[in-house]
């Protein structure tokens, strides 16, 4: 039988790769690592799951054992993997993406969200779009068009207006100064 443990604060590749190796060091061979979850190829007593959590604690992991904080943590990676990694594939709106990828009624899965995590699941999706679009800006790879384009803003002007309002920046003063130093994506 296999054991699935969701993980709170695993938000990028580098949390994987930590969490899979402090799992290593405990003994545990994880089948599989993503984004908020771990899969185990056998079930765990209480006494190592309470290990497990003790140890990833000290990284600034925790384990969740509460069906609604595992969601809440779902919606988080599924937006984080949307903005971060899957650029310009989302060919819906959000609300229809994350009620197909959950299977739960957005009504239901915002309103949980709000309550839980005290800002709208729209709030922290603009907060991670911004997020990107400050690191595109550090890179300096990219016009503020295609950054617009990669991120589904219909136009620059749109991407400029959020980003001000975010961030109290135009995006080509905060490439310019670069003194806003962008957050790690848990604290976003």
């Amino acid at each position: 039988m296999i054991e699935k443990l969701y993980i709170k604060n695993m938000v990028c590749d580098r949390c994987k790769m930590v969490v899979k190796a402090e799992l290593e060091k405990l003994g545990y061979q994880p089948v599989s690592v993503e984004l908020g979850e771990v899969v185990l190829e056998k079930e765990l007593s209480a006494d190592e799951k309470a290990n497990i959590d003790k140890n990833l604690q000290t990284l600034g992991f925790s384990l969740i054992d509460d069906k609604k904080s595992r969601l809440i943590e779902k919606i988080k990676s599924l937006i984080i993997e949307l903005v971060h990694r899957q650029n310009n594939l989302l060919q819906t709106n959000l609300s229809d993406y994350l009620s197909s990828q959950l299977n739960h009624d957005y009504n239901y899965i915002t309103n949980l969200f709000t309550e839980v995590e005290g800002t709208t699941i729209e709030k922290y999706f603009i907060a991670q779009k911004i997020e990107k679009v400050k690191e595109l800006l550090v890179y300096d790879e990219l016009t503020l068009s295609e950054i617009a384009w990669q991120l589904n803003y219909s136009s620059v002007a749109y991407l400029s207006s959020q980003f001000k309002k975010v961030t109290g920046l135009t995006p080509s003063h905060f490439k310019n100064i670069r003194v806003q130093k962008r957050k790690p994506l848990d604290k976003v």
